[in-house]
């Protein structure tokens, strides 16, 4: 039995490395700022809310490939790439793909954040928050915009610091292939 767990342990890892090598190799142009691990990184527990106040977590998005997008109301390169994660979502938001906003920071309240995706159209994104900054202090979020892919499993396996045009051809192979990988 031991062997047996060894071994799946060791072709788990190999598949897990394969996955990250896969996503380099097709990125290409503003992508290629995409950072993508050897291994898959477990994600740290945490919570956010939607505009009604409900907590949510990552075990919501189970068996999907997610891309975590911290952003603020007041950050420009923020703002301009969200318009492109709302076209993204559009594209490939089905049952195994979701764009997850958070809006982090206790100014970026509900309100705002909604007169912003009012604005500029957002119609498809979830408009979570992060008032106390939890979340991306879990997640390692130094500044702003980070976006965090991830696997099915639940696992992080690359990260875009900076804005980034989510609807490119570029953007959306990367995201296909996760898709596809999983």
């Amino acid at each position: 039995m031991l062997r047996f767990l060894v071994l799946y342990t060791a072709l788990a890892l190999g598949a897990n490395v394969a996955q990250a090598a896969d996503l380099d190799a097709v990125k290409s142009g503003q992508m290629e700022s995409l950072v993508t691990y050897d291994e898959p990184l477990p994600l740290p527990p945490f919570t956010v809310t939607d505009e009604s106040g409900d907590e949510h977590s990552m075990k919501d998005f189970e068996g999907k490939v997610v891309l975590i997008n911290f952003w603020a109301t007041w950050c420009p390169p923020c703002r301009e790439e969200m318009p492109s994660l709302n076209a993204l979502q559009k594209e490939f938001g089905e049952d195994g793909f979701q764009v997850m906003t958070i809006a982090t920071g206790g100014s970026n309240s509900p309100e705002k954040v909604a007169a912003f995706f009012d604005k500029e159209g957002i119609d498809v994104l979830p408009r979570f928050h992060d008032d106390a900054n939890f979340a991306a202090r879990a997640m390692g979020v130094l500044g702003l915009p980070v976006s965090v892919l991830v696997d099915m499993n639940g696992h992080e396996v690359a990260r875009m610091i900076g804005g980034a045009e989510w609807d490119s051809p570029e953007a959306k192979k990367v995201i296909q292939a996760l898709i596809d990988e999983d």
